[in-house]
């Protein structure tokens, strides 16, 4: 069933800290221990990828194995992996560098300051075509509030409630402020070489939106698209249901491009798409699920929930000829429960402090590792596909 699937990854940030919720940073020391694991421009957070396999059980155990080794390193630290995609216990009023000689970090501490310390999870899916790969771009970009909606993870900042469901994605800095869809892969060339010629951007990486086209020497050679609008979700089957939905989408749009690429199938301009897609991310930003936001087909408003309900009715189909059905299944545990800043939010409400919510989260999240890798040591492994 694999080989109808398209390969995938992931980049995924986490912080390190303390059993009882605080941030420790260790990103340096972490780095230079073990392989497989970079710093991030402030040492709260490190960052891990997998390589890249169609597969969703392989990439099951991609996902797990490096996280075994760094809890063993950080566990003879009593440190742990901590929830969240912002410094939910705080401190974030100071920037604490991994590399003080790194001039690129010191351009992101002096421009950015900590609106840039936060956690997420990055998506990538493969893609070869050109004229593919950029029409995947344009729907995932008009659909990327959908995914945030869904993963949602940051509501805290310093030991108190934002008000937000996702205060990463408010408070991290897109850069260019204006991104447009592109219509082809020479559009897309002109454009970031435009950037850097107008210092925009700083180099070739320095394009933060919430989808982008990837590859080893962009702009030029491109091998997928990556989706980097989510906020970090702990839970590697909710992921992989973000990622089964996602995939389902693009495999859609490849089989009926006139009926899914945003460029043929809706009524407004690529300009009016670019604004609509901004604004409906800040709209899930603040509401996740419950968010009102606009369809690109007819700009008309929507429920983010029922959104999301109507689109995995309508994959369906296809879901079940390509297998991806029993990854899809936790999406409806989460429209029905609500995301992980919602469950949060509401206990938060009955009164359980954010330190202690960060401190079960953490607990949680080493469970649901370690069962996770007891699966995959079974003959049960087997209906994971």
């Amino acid at each position: 069933m694999s080989g109808s699937l398209m390969l995938k990854g992931f980049e995924v940030e986490l912080y390190t800290g303390r059993a009882d919720g605080t941030v420790v940073g260790c990103s340096a020391e972490a780095a230079a221990a073990l392989d497989g694991f970079v710093t991030e421009p402030d040492c709260r957070n490190l960052e891990y990828t997998t390589a890249p396999a169609a597969s969703y059980r392989e990439q099951l155990e991609l996902l797990l194995e490096p996280r075994r080794r760094l809890r063993h390193w950080l566990e003879a630290r009593e440190l742990t992996l901590l929830p969240g995609s912002t410094l939910s216990t705080g401190d974030s009023h100071r920037f604490e560098r991994s590399n003080p000689d790194n001039p690129y970090h010191g351009y992101i501490e002096a421009t950015y300051g900590t609106r840039v310390v936060t956690a997420s999870v990055h998506i990538n899916l493969g893609l070869t075509d050109m004229e593919a790969l950029f029409a995947a771009c344009r729907l995932v970009r008009c659909e990327a509030a959908l995914l945030l909606a869904i993963s949602a993870s940051s509501p805290f900042l310093d030991g108190a409630s934002t008000g937000a469901h996702s205060q990463r994605w408010l408070q991290f800095p897109l850069t260019p402020q204006a991104v447009p869809l592109f219509e082809s892969h020479r559009h897309y060339i002109d454009w970031v070489e435009q950037q850097l010629q107008l210092g925009t951007m700083q180099n070739v990486r320095h394009l933060w939106t919430s989808v982008r086209p990837n590859g080893d020497n962009r702009p030029h050679d491109l091998n997928r698209l990556e989706i980097r609008i989510c906020d970090l979700i702990t839970d590697p089957l909710v992921l992989f249901a973000v990622t089964a939905f996602a995939e389902a989408r693009i495999q859609q749009l490849l089989r009926e491009p006139e009926l899914h690429d945003p460029q043929r199938a809706s009524q407004l301009s690529l300009e009016q798409l670019a604004e609509l897609a901004d604004a409906n991310d800040q709209a899930a930003a603040r509401s996740s699920l419950d968010a009102s936001l606009r369809h690109w087909r007819t700009g008309e408003p929507v429920q983010a929930r029922q959104w999301l309900a109507a689109e995995l009715e309508g994959m369906a189909p296809l879901a079940h000829d390509l297998g991806l059905q029993r990854w899809l299944a936790p999406l409806q545990t989460v429209l029905q429960h609500g995301n992980q800043a919602q469950q949060w939010l509401h206990s938060h409400a009955g009164g359980m402090a954010v330190g202690a919510l960060i401190a079960e989260g953490a607990r949680e999240m080493e469970r649901s590792e370690r069962q996770l890798t007891a699966l995959l040591a079974t003959d049960d492994a087997a209906a994971l596909g």
